[in-house]
């Protein structure tokens, strides 16, 4: 059987399914360099001071030095207009934690997802429920989600 008609395990994570759009005719390893607006720079290292509590648990228990699956991730790193919560340049994959402030941002964040996708960026959403309250469940589903939605 095909891993892509696998479904993933019966997690609890609540709100939307993670989104994955493919990337443009020129897959991913045609991405290079992603530019970004260099005014985001001093914000993004003020959130890198400031985290969410969402952020604190996914990136001490998942993504810092390189536990998850020996990739590694960039906090708070700019992209485009953007700020994206992790980054993993080798995998071009986003993961966003949406917390209490996205919850009436679905059309931006939908449009936002639309933008990072085409270019090249897999983006791959939690919410600050899910991370603080079954962070098994959200690398579990990271694990299924990577290798469903990531050519290598």
């Amino acid at each position: 059987m095909e891993a892509k008609n696998q479904t993933p395990p019966d997690l609890p994570l609540s709100g939307e399914e993670a989104q994955s759009l493919p990337p443009d005719k020129g897959g991913l390893r045609g991405v290079g360099f992603l530019r970004y607006n260099k005014k985001l720079t001093a914000l993004a290292r003020e959130n890198r001071k400031n985290p969410t509590a969402a952020e604190i648990k996914m990136w001490n228990e998942v993504l810092r030095m390189r536990q998850f699956a020996h990739h590694k991730f960039l906090r708070q790193k700019p992209i485009a207009d953007f700020i994206v919560d992790f980054y993993c340049s080798e995998l071009h994959l986003v993961i966003e934690i949406d917390g209490d402030t996205h919850g009436e941002t679905n059309t931006y964040d939908l449009e936002r997802t639309k933008l990072l996708n085409a270019r090249g960026l897999t983006v791959i959403r939690y919410t600050n429920e899910d991370v603080l309250g079954n962070i098994a469940g959200v690398y579990h589903d990271l694990a299924f989600q990577i290798p469903q939605n990531i050519p290598k």
